[in-house]
């Protein structure tokens, strides 16, 4: 992402940590379609919305062209054409995706890229405290889920917010349905725990893929990186903000420590 002209690091070669509490979004500056005058930062974090090319563009195409498709996710793909996709994209090509590409091989490369990377979208060291809101309920657990996500890199967070979204999307689509002139449209069958199950592994890891001791996570892990998941889909839409009681609890902080950095911060919301 490109740096905002008018940026908080302009101002300070040690820029506040409370900075990060701020990172996430106002609730109108987390949606898809923001009006269209609108700068394209998208929270008071100075770094504009950061997510990998690769991700934005494979959910991008899957929720154009694969959201009618029974079993995205689990059908079969073309190891040679996904191998294609990947490497364009790691000679950082600009690669575009349309209707010509098949559907399956995009989100096999979806899938690779999230189990693939060095480090996953939510950090090993967080894996045991995301893990343990599982055995949590109702209020409890989503406050947790919260803080939690706090703790995330800002491009992790947008990376994860994103993935989220699309998955959400997916599964408002799972059951079959009927279009304005009455026609049945099929449900893509990937209900939010299908979708848990996919994409679980992947996001939540404790061991790096390939290392001595890594294997499969135990029956009660797995279980639990599942419902975890579910609950991220189930509530991305919440999760993914600070309270204005926080928000205000930083600035009221951020006033002792950076005095310039409020009046940037005013200036901006």
């Amino acid at each position: 992402g490109a740096m905002s002209v008018d940026s908080i690091t302009d101002l300070s070669d040690n820029a506040s940590e409370l900075l990060e509490a701020l990172q996430l979004s106002h609730p109108h500056e987390l949606h898809p379609r923001r009006s269209r005058g609108r700068k394209k930062s998208l929270s008071l974090n100075p770094i504009s919305w950061q997510v990998p090319r690769i991700v934005d563009r494979c959910c991008t195409h899957l929720e154009t062209h694969g959201l009618q498709t029974v079993g995205i996710f689990r059908v079969g793909s073309s190891k040679k054409r996904v191998q294609q996709l990947r490497e364009e994209f790691d000679r950082g090509l600009d690669v575009f995706l349309d209707e010509h590409q098949s559907v399956h091989d995009v989100a096999a490369l979806l899938k690779e890229f999230l189990r693939d990377m060095p480090e996953p979208l939510i950090p090993r060291e967080l894996y045991g405290a995301f893990l343990s809101t599982a055995t949590m309920e109702g209020p409890a657990q989503l406050d947790t889920l919260r803080l939690l996500l706090l703790l995330l890199p800002p491009c992790h967070c947008d990376t994860l917010l994103r993935l989220l979204r699309f998955l959400g999307e997916v599964a408002r689509h799972a059951e079959s349905s009927r279009d304005p002139e009455g026609r049945q449209v099929p449900g893509n069958k990937m209900t939010v725990s299908n979708l848990a199950t996919v994409f679980g592994p992947n996001i939540l890891q404790k061991e790096k893929p390939g290392e001595k001791d890594a294997g499969a996570p135990n029956f009660e892990d797995s279980a639990a990186i599942i419902l975890v998941l579910q609950r991220l889909i189930e509530h991305h839409h919440s999760l993914f903000m600070v309270s204005p009681e926080m928000q205000r609890d930083v600035l009221r902080r951020l006033f002792q420590t950076d005095p310039d950095v409020i009046e940037y911060l005013l200036r901006r919301k």
